[in-house]
């Protein structure tokens, strides 16, 4: 398989003390531009009066006079003067456009800095820090006590109440960036957390109510693992979630390849040896799909249950990221199971890999979606809850490939090439779509944007991630 053509070349990654590219990675150095660009530099006119005087002296004493020596030899000369000037143009113009495009490209990694100098990353971790913390929302509840966190997005019209996911996702972040000055305490994040759990055990999101759901519950639970709650205080929440999430007493969560992945991760932090992980996995697993058009490669859509949707990037780089943690947590070797789960994930990643479109930092595979998780009310079956969940698909792109296994699968097929073409784009999307370390959600083709804490988090959980791998240390 060939590199895609990112509009004007391959994109290649450079690696930190790489030599530069070969002379043949410049399009203004190879021999025919070269020419033309020596032949540019005589001057049109200079190239006419060259070819001009040459047929003059070569053309034969037999055509009918002078005259019809001068004519000819004074047509091709202007002639080629023309072919000069334009050709001439045609590649200045080429070159402009290359500067042009090389300008719009977000400068990303090592390679699009200077020898020494201080990346664009520090910068935008700390500008995302500095959002942060001004915009934290502290209030005194009077029956759950002092709620330190962020609603779902940043700068929210109404009162900015901390809810359980946006102070989640708030609390991956500060763990990303290492909670740097201290000016915001991570022991306040959790204790909001714990303050925000509903009477009846779990969480749920803003717009779910009162009834917990298995997605936030994971979310919540895994945030609050990584911050260093004792297994023994996540237990009985473990417990509460895995319970609740069966077939049938959440069947629209089941099905869905959002909630089941958000599940998957968010157990694989909190309780790393809970018995539901392999059946979750083993559900995830046999909920891939054939696609014939990527060479029958298997991937994910929307849903695990028939009618399981299109296939989809989005969905199928969220099933092979937790597929990815969950083998290295429970392991692949010795049960079937887990062969089959191994199977698809490598399946899944073969097909990321075979997007047919280019260029890939706008190609359809990262296109952002928006779905709903629709769920019967427990309280009026007849009517329906439904939850909105936006996906940045270009950032689970880059978490999907820059997996550990992802890079095995690559080099052992041999595309190592299509994988490196494929993650840069993602990644200078992802780059895009952030304004001094905050990312921004578009509604609609207007100009309303939000600031979702999920995106952010997202975004520099991508960045953060791809920075780790390119490091490489000096000497």
């Amino acid at each position: 398989m060939s590199q895609q053509q990112l509009g004007r070349g391959p994109l290649r990654s450079r690696q930190p003390g790489s030599p530069p590219p070969a002379p043949d990675d410049d399009p203004a150095g190879s021999p025919p531009a070269r020419f033309v660009g020596w032949l540019g530099g005589l001057g049109c006119a200079a190239a006419g009066y060259g070819v001009f005087q040459f047929l003059f002296s070569v053309l034969p004493d037999s055509l009918d006079g002078s005259a019809a020596r001068y004519v000819i030899a004074g047509i091709s000369g202007l002639g080629t003067s023309v072919a000069a000037w334009l050709a001439a143009a045609l590649l200045r113009a080429r070159t402009a456009a290359a500067a042009v495009d090389a300008a719009r490209v977000p400068a990303v990694g090592p390679a699009a800095m200077a020898p020494g100098a201080p990346g664009p990353l520090p910068k935008v971790f700390s500008a995302a820090y500095d959002a942060l913390v001004d915009q934290v929302s502290v209030v005194d509840d009077p029956e759950r006590g002092r709620l330190t966190g962020w609603p779902h997005s940043l700068g929210e019209d109404s009162p900015s109440r901390p809810t359980p996911v946006g102070t989640a996702y708030g609390l991956h972040i500060m763990l990303d960036l290492g909670v740097p000055y201290g000016r915001l305490s991570t022991g306040d994040l959790v204790d909001t957390l714990w303050r925000l759990r509903l009477p009846d055990g779990g969480w749920s999101a803003r717009s779910q109510g009162s009834e917990a759901r298995p997605e936030v519950t994971a979310l919540v639970l895994g945030a609050l693992a990584r911050a260093g709650t004792s297994a023994e205080r996540l237990a009985a929440e473990v417990d509460h979630c895995a319970s609740g999430f069966t077939r049938q007493l959440d069947r629209a969560g089941q099905e869905s390849t959002h909630v089941v992945t958000t599940v998957l991760r968010g157990l694989l932090r909190a309780a790393p040896r809970s018995d539901v992980l392999p059946l979750l996995r083993e559900a995830l697993a046999d909920g891939a799909i054939s696609d014939p058009r990527r060479d029958h490669l298997r991937c994910w859509g929307h849903r695990l249950h028939p009618p399981y949707g299109r296939p989809s990037p989005l969905h199928t780089a969220q099933a092979v990221v937790a597929l990815d943690r969950a083998a290295r947590v429970l392991g692949e070797d010795g049960d079937a199971r887990a062969a089959r789960a191994r199977t698809a994930r490598e399946d899944g990643v073969r097909w990321l890999l075979s997007c047919p479109d280019a260029p890939h930092d706008t190609c359809p595979d990262l296109e952002n979606l928006h779905e709903e998780v629709r769920r019967p009310r427990t309280d009026d079956p007849s009517r329906h809850e439904v939850l909105n969940v936006r996906h940045f698909t270009a950032s689970w792109l880059v978490r999907a490939l820059l997996s550990p296994g992802a890079l095995e699968i690559a080099r052992a097929d041999g595309l190592e090439d299509e994988w490196r073409v494929r993650l840069d784009g993602a990644l200078a999307a992802v780059w895009a779509g952030q304004s001094d370390g905050i990312w921004y959600w578009g509604r609609g083709a207007g100009t309303d944007l939000r600031r979702p804490m999920w995106m952010t988090y997202q975004g520099l959980s991508a960045l953060r991630a791809h920075a780790v791998w390119m490091y490489q240390p000096g000497g």
